[in-house]
């Protein structure tokens, strides 16, 4: 992996890019099973994959849970509008939004009346107007609030596409 370039994207071989592509498939690969796929022994593979932690290109691993099997089956868009476009009042809303588990992401956008978009997911409608009421308006600021449901994930994908490099 080499570092080098001037916007400080790290330039991928061939092996550390399907490293990355077999990690985003499956985060629980061993490193022998890695390093076979790759066609790498265990020490050299081992060495890269922690060379690609280190480096902050990955993250971390996670398990991808089923939301319907757990009983999370509203899952909401929502689009927020602030009173006030002052860095203390994002510094704000935020900080607030981050201590939400219910809130999966949360997007500053432009090109919209909102000023953010949000990810929520709850159990149903009762709890989402629990959320919606009982934190959400209550946040220093916000304004306004448009929310979409959805009826169906048409892609539900994780993995980044590392070949459009």
């Amino acid at each position: 992996m080499n570092t080098d370039m001037p916007n400080g994207m790290a330039r991928l071989d061939r092996i550390d890019q399907r490293i990355l592509e077999l990690l985003q498939q499956d985060g629980s690969l061993s490193n022998l099973e890695l390093a076979d796929k790759v066609g790498l022994s265990p020490s050299p593979c081992s060495r890269r994959v922690k060379a690609l932690e280190e480096s902050g290109m990955i993250q971390g691993y996670r398990a991808h849970l089923d939301a319907r099997r757990l009983g999370l089956d509203l899952l909401a868009l929502i689009s927020i509008s602030m009173d006030r476009h002052t860095p203390e009042r994002f510094d704000n809303f935020e900080s607030q939004v981050a201590a939400c588990p219910e809130v999966l992401e949360c997007y500053l956008i432009t090109g919209q009346s909102a000023d953010y978009v949000l990810k929520v997911i709850v159990r149903d409608m009762n709890a989402y107007q629990q959320f919606l009421l009982g934190t959400l308006t209550r946040i220093e600021g916000v304004s306004g609030v448009h929310s979409s449901f959805v009826m169906r994930k048409v892609v539900d994908r994780t993995a980044l596409p590392l070949a459009a490099r």
